[in-house]
């Protein structure tokens, strides 16, 4: 990857100016059957659309905090990356109260509702599914998103060195989360053309780096996995055949 990207969305468009067509995130939910899989382009078209929904319907601006109460999901590393595209704080598992927005999956609904801000639930069906009944006091992320546009350009350049996301209790800005994840991927082997499959969830740094952000500063792939411990040892390993995987985390 370019050695001057300084924000997870630098680091995106160096993969797409790369190779848009090669796997970029590979999700698999085993309690569902689930499996997609997103290119470097898929995965940036969704994050663009995001990010107009965002900074758009939503109003928000740098600097703005968002709670993100979602699972380890393609749709939460959408979410993330359309966060740094704004410039929007990415709290992980944030308190709503205190939050600017928050995004909620099925199981944060009642907890978010303590957000005075913007809300916006995601069902987390298969294919990006809508909610059969529309979560009262929350905007329908399947709903929004689909009419957004395809290409994003931010009203305010990101300040790579401001706040870029919270997790754990540590906030790290998106120049030092970048240098981080770029420095742990080197250490556990990943460059370009790792795999890595990892059953992490996203309420760790550990989690994120493994199931997003190492791969994508190493120019590699994740094959994030959701309710991994429902799959017997011999299955995980036919997976791991099957997904040409060079890493397990």
């Amino acid at each position: 990857m370019n050695a001057t990207d300084r924000t997870p969305a630098d680091l995106l468009r160096s993969a797409l100016a790369a190779d848009p067509g090669r796997p970029l995130v590979t999700f698999y939910d085993d309690a569902t059957g689930e499996r997609v899989e997103l290119s470097v382009a898929t995965f940036a078209n969704w994050v663009a659309k995001t990010a107009n929904l965002l900074q758009g319907d939503l109003g928000a601006e740098p600097g703005d905090r968002l709670a993100l109460l979602l699972p380890a999901h393609w749709q939460s590393a959408v979410w993330l990356l359309a966060c740094a595209s704004v410039g929007v704080v990415a709290e992980v598992d944030g308190d709503p109260a205190s939050a600017d927005l928050v995004v909620s999956g099925p199981d944060g609904l009642e907890r978010g509702l303590a957000c005075g801000g913007e809300r916006v639930a995601l069902a987390l069906r298969p294919l990006g599914g809508r909610f059969p009944q529309p979560p009262a006091g929350y905007a329908d992320y399947a709903v929004e998103v689909p009419g957004q546009g395809d290409r994003f350009a931010p009203f305010v350049p990101v300040d790579a060195d401001g706040p870029g996301l919270v997790v754990g209790g540590e906030e790290l800005s998106y120049a030092q989360l970048t240098t981080r994840a770029r420095e742990e991927a080197a250490k556990l082997g990943f460059g370009p053309g790792s795999r890595v499959l990892t059953g992490l969830g996203y309420d760790t740094w550990e989690g994120l780096c493994a199931g997003l952000y190492g791969p994508l500063a190493a120019g590699g792939s994740v094959v994030l996995c959701r309710n991994l411990d429902r799959l017997s040892a011999e299955a995980l390993a036919q997976r791991i055949e099957s997904e040409r995987v060079t890493h397990t985390v």
